[in-house]
Parts: C-alpha cells; sequence; structure tokens
C-alpha cells in the first residue's frame, strides 16, 4: 500500500472539539493540512473564525458550549451539515480548574467530568451511526500524563482523565467490529491554555522537561505524526490504545 494510502486523508471529515485554541486547534489544523475537510467545534466564535482565516476553505466552524449541558444529538447534527457525517472524531477539549483536594466543590468537580469525560462519549455516540454506515471511524479522545500519574491540584482531571482511558478501550469494544476504532493521545506537557500555569513559572517548566526522557517539553508539531497515525488507515489494526505523546515522561 501506498503511503499516501495509507496516511493521506483526502474525502475524509473530521470533528475536532476544542478548535479555538491548544492542541485542539493544532490538531483541526494540521488535520486540514492532511486533506481532511474539518469541523472545528469550541466556545468562542471568534477565535473559530480566526482558525478558519489561517486554513484553505475546507474548513467550517460550530461556536457551542458543550459544558453548559448542551443538546449533543443537535450538535452532532450541525457539525454534519457542511460536510456530511464525520468519520474522524477528535475530542479535545478539555477543562482542568487545579483545585487542591481539600478545594475541590460538586459543582467544579461535575463540571470537568462533563466536559472531559461525559461529552465525549455521547458525541461519539451520537455520531457513530453516520460512521457504521460507511464501515469506517476513527475516534480519538485526548487522555493525560494524569491518566496515569497524580498531580498536585489535579483530583478530578486526573479521575476524569483516568476515565477517558478505559472510556477508549470501552469504545473500542463496542464498536470497532463496524470498522470504527477508538483510541486516545496522552500529551505531555505542552504549551497550552490550559497548562499556562505551568509555563508560566520556568523553574516549574523546567521541572517537567527534566522529567521526560528527551529533555523538553512539548512542541505543537509534535502532537501531529501520532495524530496523523491514528486518524488514518495506517491504524486500521490499532484499537483501544493510549499513545502517549510525553517525551518519554512515563517511562521514567
Amino acid at each position: 500500500m501506498s503511503s499516501e494510502a495509507l496516511f493521506g486523508l483526502k474525502g475524509r471529515v473530521a470533528l475536532v472539539t476544542g478548535a479555538s485554541s491548544g492542541l485542539g486547534r493544532a490538531a483541526a489544523t494540521f488535520l486540514a493540512l492532511a486533506g481532511a475537510r474539518v469541523v472545528g467545534l469550541a466556545r468562542r466564535a471568534e477565535s473559530l473564525e480566526q482558525w478558519r482565516a489561517e486554513t484553505d476553505g475546507q474548513t467550517a466552524s460550530l461556536a457551542a458550549d458543550l459544558a453548559a449541558g448542551a443538546d449533543i444529538a443537535a450538535i452532532a447534527a450541525r457539525v454534519s451539515e457542511p460536510f456530511g457525517p464525520p468519520d474522524i472524531v477528535v475530542n479535545a477539549a478539555g477543562l482542568n480548574l487545579r483545585q487542591p483536594a481539600d478545594q475541590v466543590t460538586p459543582e467544579g468537580w461535575e463540571r470537568t467530568i462533563a466536559l472531559n469525560l461525559t461529552v465525549p462519549f455521547f458525541l461519539a455516540q451520537a455520531l457513530v451511526p453516520g460512521m457504521r454506515r460507511k464501515r469506517w471511524g476513527r475516534i480519538i479522545n485526548f487522555a493525560s500524563l494524569q491518566s496515569r500519574r497524580a498531580f498536585s491540584n489535579g483530583i478530578a482531571y486526573g479521575a476524569s482523565k483516568g476515565g477517558v482511558e478505559q472510556m477508549t478501550r470501552a469504545m473500542a469494544e463496542a464498536w470497532s467490529r463496524d470498522g470504527i476504532n477508538a483510541n486516545a493521545l496522552a500529551p505531555g506537557f505542552f504549551p497550552t491554555e490550559l497548562t499556562g500555569p505551568v509555563f508560566a513559572d520556568p523553574s516549574v517548566s523546567a521541572m517537567h522537561a527534566g522529567s521526560t526522557c528527551i529533555g523538553r517539553n512539548g512542541e505543537m508539531a509534535d502532537i501531529e505524526g501520532p495524530l496523523l497515525f491514528l486518524a488514518s488507515e495506517a491504524s486500521v489494526y490499532v484499537t483501544g490504545q493510549v499513545l502517549f505523546v510525553d517525551g518519554g515522561y512515563t517511562a521514567r
């Protein structure tokens, strides 16, 4: 099989949540550059339009707040309007309130679990029928170092991301026989809005860089190869897996 047949995304439709910033935006941009028609979904309409201006026209955007008791079925229908039902779903939207365990509130816990764990499942569930009709689909969830590691001020976030890892395996068990593979990317420390407090302190940033095998924190381009692999035909026999893109942080 040619490299284009393995890795090409021409003719594919992708949905990326959290597309207005951070790794979600990087993922949406790269999938468009790789040939997919991409729908970017996020809360901030202005940021989404800025993202669209940076791409080549094979993109569309939908401003919606997934964390506010959203009607997932209605959102799934709307994201299918520009290019048809998505073949690829990237659940990149996330929330980390960074609350110490003794200060976690029920409201903060519920918000975190809802956006990081509940929404990805029900959004994928709503879009599976379209993939099933094609006998081809790729669900890519965003896990985290905190799927496996405990960090201070991260108990709610870590619980949600631990859930993402198990949810990904359960999705694979449920849908892979229909040609729909489910995997997750688990990034290390990348410079995003979510990790702003880490990179705002040079000593903390340096500490995390020193905790990797490679010796540096992540750069946006580092996510592109792993993302393309999981989004393409190249991963046809890979499902239920979590790929840590962390410079070897979890290897130490």
